[in-house]
């Protein structure tokens, strides 16, 4: 039951008067410094108002862009006083795998991050340490993150009231697994990791 309480507070949120405001701050803060992924407001979000999915996304979209260019500016401008902290965080792999794929792939490891469930600040602020050319930084983050947060717009908003019944009575279930996938996927990580 703790998922589906956490699910049903979620709805809630998303029918807020300011919950278009609280979306973009998320979205802004996830970018660059802040844990907690937009999805979480941006999927009760478009399932509870399927007519407004798309402008949800589009909002979702260019605040998290947005954050992602301060993301680059911490990277560019401060990387080095933070530095110390961040080598103590359980970022400081991910921060050296960004580097990794930015060495190997440049435009498409922004693309990737962007997209997918990454932590997409780690590869805003390692794009700024780099110094990748800001422009394709700016144009890979508005494809990877706009094909991704319209994505959960469009399945959500095409699911209705369906899926949003159905969702509630599976979160508990759907939320256990997600946390068994992410301990497997640590556990993995750790593992494949050298030395």
């Amino acid at each position: 039951m703790m998922f589906q309480k956490l699910y049903d507070k979620a709805l809630s949120w998303s029918k807020h008067r300011h919950a278009v405001k609280y979306l973009c701050t998320l979205s802004f803060a996830e970018s660059s410094f802040f844990p907690v992924p937009p999805d979480v407001m941006l999927a009760p979000m478009a399932l509870s108002q399927p007519d407004k999915a798309f402008r949800l996304a589009t909002f979702t979209t260019i605040a998290s862009v947005l954050g992602g260019m301060l993301g680059y500016a911490i990277g560019y401008f401060m990387f080095d006083s933070l530095r110390p902290w961040l080598e103590t965080t359980h970022y400081w792999d991910s921060y050296l795998l960004a580097r990794t794929w930015f060495e190997q792939w440049g435009f498409w490891a922004i693309f990737i991050a962007g997209f997918s469930p990454i932590p997409y600040k780690v590869f805003t602020i390692a794009a700024g340490t780099l110094n990748m050319v800001f422009l394709p930084f700016v144009l890979a983050s508005f494809i990877g993150r706009g094909a991704r947060f319209f994505l959960v717009a469009m399945l959500l908003a095409a699911g209705g009231a369906k899926l949003e019944s159905k969702l509630r009575e599976y979160m508990d279930r759907l939320g256990w697994a997600t946390v068994a996938l992410v301990i497997v996927g640590t556990g993995l990580y750790k593992l494949w990791q050298p030395g």
